[in-house]
């Protein structure tokens, strides 16, 4: 299962949350752990757009998402995990292990269908997205970009020049997901009715 959206939409905290509710059959396996090395970036030129849909291991997350859905029922498949605070990702940080029955994904670009993300969809049985209204996701940005060590300067400048180009493109998709769900001043509606499958906007 597949949950989109922009940057600072709520997808995280969806996907956290529905693994916390069903912790010995969910995992979540997210898009984020196939970043780029910042010296790779550097090497291809793209650091300072980290983030934008050519800063990912796409094929290795194709890969993975293959291996999950081919996996025997007795087999551990091991997948990484983006560390924000060491802005790297951490190889076979997550074990998605036989008792899984659910495995969650989510990232920006789950629903984007150039440049090898078209791959994506198909082995998803299901992508939902979150939107946000433009305020709420913004101050969610600055504050996470804060958090993390950047000045109110640079802060600016990342949001205006990476992130919302960023979820302009995301956004195109977004009649293309399965279900639509609101995510507005950080709340999220939990539990999900799990035969509400309508989307709505």
């Amino acid at each position: 299962m597949g949950i989109a959206g922009c940057p600072g939409a709520g997808k995280s905290t969806l996907a956290a949350g529905l693994v916390a509710e069903h912790p010995e059959t969910h995992v979540l396996v997210p898009m984020d752990g196939f970043h780029l090395a910042n010296e790779q970036l550097r090497r291809l030129g793209r650091a300072d757009r980290k983030g934008a849909p050519d800063t990912f291991d796409v094929d290795g997350y194709v890969v993975l998402l293959e291996r999950l859905r081919g996996a025997d029922h007795d087999e551990t498949v091991y997948a990484p995990r983006f560390d924000r605070r060491l802005e790297a990702s951490i190889a076979n940080a997550v074990a998605v292990l036989p008792q899984h029955t659910t495995v969650i994904t989510e990232g920006n670009y789950l629903l984007h269908d150039q440049d090898g993300w078209e791959r994506v969809r198909p082995l998803l049985d299901e992508c939902w997205y979150v939107d946000c209204n433009y305020p709420a996701r913004i101050v969610r940005l600055i504050a996470r970009h804060i958090a993390h060590g950047r000045s109110a300067t640079a802060t600016a400048d990342w949001v205006r020049t990476v992130d919302e180009p960023n979820a302009r493109l995301i956004r195109t998709k977004m009649a293309s997901a399965d279900v639509i769900i609101r995510s507005e001043d950080g709340r999220l509606a939990l539990p999900l009715e799990p035969d509400w499958r309508t989307p709505w906007w």
